[in-house]
């Protein structure tokens, strides 16, 4: 009886974490990179991928995205609706290949295309 009591209170506590905590913060992930930690928000499909941080406007309650592709391929990001100046780091696991610079469409007033250097299967989007 104590066993099952303890289970249905350990489930409780379980349920009222998970619906107390902000649902947009369930997609975000703490990363550790170049000696710093930032908080970032994971783009882990190809809806969130495309997405990436276009329309963001500072300030924000985090630091960038973080992008997770399922294998190694040259990746391709651009500034299209992008308000924001980013830090890009190219990925290969979690070994840094590759870093670049993406000025915002408010900056450049036409569409920038980078390109990482190698094969890679994250990126990452730091906000300047």
């Amino acid at each position: 009886m104590i066993k099952k009591l303890v289970i249905f209170f350990i489930l409780i506590l379980f349920l009222l974490l998970y619906f107390l905590i902000p649902k947009d913060k369930k997609d975000f992930v703490h990363f550790n990179l170049e000696e710093k930690n930032y908080l970032l928000k994971e783009a882990k499909a190809p809806k969130e991928w495309q997405e990436g941080l276009s329309f963001v406007k500072k300030p924000v309650d985090y630091d960038g995205m973080i992008f997770i592709f399922p294998d190694k391929q040259i990746r391709y990001f651009w500034n299209k609706n992008t308000f924001v100046d980013l830090e890009i780091f190219w990925l290969d696991d979690d070994k840094v290949v590759g870093k670049s610079y993406l000025p915002s469409i408010l900056k450049t007033k036409n569409v920038i295309t980078i390109t990482s250097p190698a094969p890679v299967n994250k990126v990452v989007e730091i906000i300047k």
